[in-house]
C-alpha cells in the first residue's frame, strides 16, 4: 500500500506508521521468573492494515538458534479517549483482559497495561525512520519496583533478510 493511500488517516494514525517495516533486532534479556539471563536477536515484521487505521506487528525472539518467545501485537489509535492502544497475543499463552494503552511523547512511545499477574510498561524510541529502540519492564502485583525484562535495538532490514520459521 502506498503512502498516498494514508493521507485521510489521522495524524496519531499517522505516527502508527513508524512501526511498519521490517525490523532485526539484539537484545538484552534479563533474568525473570519466566526466563534466564541472556542476548537474544529478533525479527519484526510489521504491516498497516485496514487502510492504516492499525499496525499488525509479527514479533519472533532467538536465543541460542531457536525461536524462544513470539508475539502479534495490534497497535491502533482510541480516537474517543486519545490513546494509543496494542493488543497484545503471544507464546505465554495468557489472554489479554484489555490492551496497553499509552501516548506519545515526542519520538518516544509508551504504553502499559495491567493483569492480575502485575503491570507491564514498553517504551518504543524512534531514533530515526531505519532505527528504534525498545524496552520492557514489569511490576509484579503486589510490587511498587519496576523490573528490566527486555531492552534491544533495532534496524530496518529488506523484508527479503527475514528467516523463515
Amino acid at each position: 500500500m502506498n503512502a498516498a493511500s494514508f493521507s485521510s488517516l489521522s495524524a496519531d494514525h499517522q505516527r502508527l506508521q513508524a512501526l511498519v517495516g521490517a525490523w532485526h533486532g539484539v537484545e538484552e534479556v534479563a533474568a525473570t521468573q519466566w526466563t534466564d539471563e541472556g542476548i537474544a536477536t529478533s525479527e519484526v515484521i510489521a504491516e498497516a492494515e485496514f487502510g492504516g487505521q492499525f499496525v499488525v506487528q509479527r514479533y519472533r525472539q532467538r536465543r541460542d538458534g531457536t525461536v524462544s518467545f513470539g508475539a502479534h501485537n495490534v497497535f491502533g489509535f482510541d480516537q474517543q479517549n486519545g490513546t494509543v492502544t496494542m493488543h497484545q497475543f503471544d507464546s505465554m499463552g495468557f489472554v489479554p483482559m484489555s490492551p496497553a494503552t499509552g501516548a506519545w511523547n515526542g519520538d518516544e512511545l509508551t504504553l502499559e497495561r495491567s493483569s492480575p499477574r502485575g503491570a507491564a510498561r514498553v517504551a518504543y524510541i524512534f531514533d530515526g525512520p531505519d532505527a528504534y529502540r525498545m524496552r520492557l519492564h514489569f511490576k509484579p502485583a503486589g510490587s511498587d519496583a519496576w523490573q528490566d525484562m527486555v531492552s534491544g535495538v533495532y534496524r530496518r532490514v529488506s523484508p527479503s533478510e527475514m528467516r523463515e520459521g
